[in-house]
């Protein structure tokens, strides 16, 4: 009597199972070093090295729900092998982190469909879905909107400065103070890395606290304005900071990184914060049901 079509308990790796998952992990060791390579050399990849641990906890969290899935192999999952191989050998050849990472999730995917078929993809459709945070986002994407972000953030930030009353000019993502030093809006100000690291907390958030849809989609979208908000914050107080201690002092060393650790801490409080609330507003309606 095989495993297949059993539900009720959870169902050990074949051989097959073992032999696929070996072939898998040593054909994409390239993609696992080009995607660590680029998560050590830019900070706002650096959380893809902590995105397969979390992936893997979700997974197993989860096993006691294994339990029920009956193991139907499904031979669409060679096709999606395949066409995760024909991307992986793509990405190899035009030296693509992307597209080798890409390629690796897909497989993962079709290497569950393939051997265990659609009920456990299904199970396991979110910790699969969530490697995608550790793919590398291309430079060709982000360049643009870091730019745009500094602009933002630059303008944002000389109009909550005259507001306070400090008389600030800006020149593109160049602040000129009052006393003519000037600060210039960098890229860790941008706001891009804080998006970046924090959109994998959001959805884990959303995921693992709350139930419903919108609630769930509220939450990830207030990544954006958390992190916009909190670079402005961080913006404004070096300015302000300059005033006093001189823009050179307060744009670099120790107390420009720590305030920026400190406004990425609060975002990061305010974000579980808000799916506190909206945890408690989905109460009654469940009490309901």
């Amino acid at each position: 009597m095989t495993s297949e079509g059993i539900a009720g308990r959870s169902t050990p790796l074949a051989p097959r199972e073992w032999a696929l998952a070996v072939l898998l992990l040593v054909a994409f060791v390239p993609a696992l070093a080009a995607m660590a390579e680029v998560w050590s050399r830019v900070e706002y990849q650096s959380h893809g090295f902590l995105v397969p641990l979390v992936s893997l906890w979700v997974a197993l969290r989860e096993r006691y729900g294994w339990r029920r899935l009956a193991v139907r192999p499904d031979r669409r999952g060679f096709a999606v092998l395949a066409a995760a191989g024909l991307v992986y050998v793509l990405g190899l050849g035009v030296g693509s982190p992307t597209a080798q990472g890409v390629a690796l999730v897909a497989a993962l995917a079709g290497g569950v469909l393939a051997t265990r078929g659609g009920a456990w993809l299904r199970q396991l459709a979110f910790p699969l879905a969530y490697l995608l945070f550790m793919v590398p986002v291309p430079p060709a994407w982000i360049t643009p909107l870091v730019l745009r972000l500094q602009l933002f953030v630059s303008a944002a930030a000389v109009w909550v400065l005259r507001a306070v009353g400090v008389d600030v000019v800006r020149e593109g993502n160049v602040l000129v103070l009052p006393g003519g030093e000037t600060l210039f809006v960098a890229e860790a100000c941008s706001g891009v890395t804080s998006v970046i690291t924090l959109a994998p907390l959001g959805v884990l958030l959303a995921y693992l606290s709350l139930r419903r849809p919108v609630p769930r989609a509220l939450l990830v979208a207030a990544v954006v304005p958390l992190a916009m908000a909190g670079n402005l914050v961080r913006v404004v107080a070096t300015v302000i900071a300059s005033l006093h201690v001189g823009a050179a002092a307060a744009s670099e060393g120790p107390p420009h990184e720590l305030l920026g650790l400190l406004v990425y801490v609060v975002a990061v409080g305010l974000l579980i914060l808000l799916a506190g609330a909206l945890r408690r507003s989905e109460a009654p309606r469940a009490r309901r049901a």
